[in-house]
């Protein structure tokens, strides 16, 4: 199939198939016939790096057309710490152990490792169709510093491929000294979120408080919030109770992320629903990770979980919360695999979330749902007008796309990338 399709400086149109669900503008399109994986074949025109209309065509199996996605969105990956494992494993499987290798990575951690981590990261999800990533990154003293060093200078370097938005994450007491107003200064100016772990044990005082701090400090700097939460299979939804009593009490002018919310689906679901509909009221946003969540999560010694603490996507959809799914870590401390691929984490999610993406809120978590997450300018849909930045697969269904990974091309403003 490629080899119709020379890479050329002027490319006028692509005939390919393309989720139905993300087209959004075309009149003449309303009647184009759609496979049972919700596909339609199209003529999208091109020019000048953007989408300049649409044609619907007959599908033929002969014709071999490709599938279009948009180039995708990793939502929640830790740049600074990928491909560690090797280094610092953690053979045990457990979050305490995670945490340990981790703790003794920052004691190796250099500039120049973090660099080389991040490049090659980056490099990878280049090639794999990313566009855009939001990277939590350990931030806590001099090492911390040092990191932000680098990944700002890295954000930089590659700003016409990959936007990239980094998270400072610190423990949340620490946004109160003065060296945390400090750090969200600088995290504000350049553009990037403040983040934490909320998780067992929650000692409400304090935690209500540390919240409200970090709540009014991200209100004066106009910064964003992005949270990892609940990440446990204990005192299920115990941290997000404690954020939706300070939200109760607060007036925010920020977006704010829950990352992981992974204990919250063993609530009742009478307790579920009610706490999807108070994220919902006050616009929280999730990101959903479950490679991570189903490595390190239940683990009880020679035996097999039989419930697996995943954050509701389809419950928390149905109440009007904005949901993505995203990749997490990378061949580090808390998960032995990844390849960053965003095709790789949909096949995942199919068994593991039971997230189709032929469904479109399926569709939505690794597409306009993740870019709304990280508030880009573009969220993946396919209108006149949109940049022409895509992955054409080797493929002509989601199903032989997903089942092995084929041949891809990437195009950024309507270019192949070499």
């Amino acid at each position: 199939m490629f080899a119709q399709k020379k890479t050329s400086s002027d490319i006028r149109y692509l005939d390919v198939l393309v989720p139905r669900g993300l087209v959004t503008s075309g009149r003449n399109l309303l009647n184009a016939p759609v496979t049972s994986e919700g596909l339609c074949s199209l003529r999208i025109f091109l020019g000048d790096g953007i989408i300049r209309g649409f044609d619907k065509i007959s599908y033929c199996s002969e014709k071999c057309f490709g599938l279009l996605l948009p180039r995708l969105v990793e939502p929640h990956a830790h740049i600074d710490k990928a491909f560690t494992w090797k280094d610092f494993p953690n053979l045990s499987g457990t979050y305490e152990g995670a945490m340990k290798a981790n703790l003794e990575e920052h004691k190796n951690r250099n500039k120049s490792k973090v660099r080389s981590r991040a490049e090659k990261l980056l490099g990878l999800g280049l090639k794999n169709g990313i566009r855009a990533v939001r990277s939590h990154v350990d931030s806590f003293g001099l090492v911390g510093g040092e990191t932000w060093d680098v990944l700002l200078e890295i954000k930089s370097e590659w700003e016409q491929k990959i936007e990239l938005q980094l998270v400072a994450m610190v423990p949340l007491e620490y946004w109160i000294s003065n060296e945390g107003e400090t750090l969200a200064k600088r995290v504000s100016k350049e553009g990037g979120l403040l983040g934490g772990v909320i998780g067992p044990p929650y000692k409400k005082k304090l935690l209500r408080e540390s919240l409200l701090n970090v709540f009014s400090l991200a209100n004066d700097l106009g910064c964003g919030i992005d949270f990892h939460i609940d990440e446990s299979h204990l005192d299920p939804g115990g941290g997000l109770r404690e954020l939706l009593y300070v939200l109760d009490r607060i007036s925010m002018d920020v977006p704010i992320t829950c990352s992981h919310l992974s204990s919250m689906s063993l609530l009742s679901h009478k307790n579920l629903c009610f706490f999807a509909e108070r994220l919902a009221h006050y616009n929280v946003k999730v990101v959903a990770l479950p490679l991570t969540n189903f490595w390190l999560l239940s683990r009880h010694y020679m035996a097999t979980p039989a419930k697996r603490p995943l954050a509701p996507i389809n419950q928390l959809q149905k109440a009007g919360v904005t949901v993505g799914i995203g990749g997490d870590n990378v061949q580090d401390p808390w998960n032995p695999i990844g390849d960053f691929d965003p095709l790789s984490l949909i096949a995942a999610s199919i068994p593991m979330a039971q997230v189709a993406p032929w469904q479109r809120e399926g569709l939505a978590t690794f597409t306009t749902g993740a870019a709304r997450i990280m508030d880009l300018e573009w969220d993946g849909s396919f209108q006149i007008g949109s940049p022409a930045d895509f992955i054409l697969l080797d493929a002509d269904s989601w199903t032989s796309a997903l089942s092995m990974s084929p041949d891809r091309k990437v195009m950024i403003n309507g270019a192949w990338v070499e």
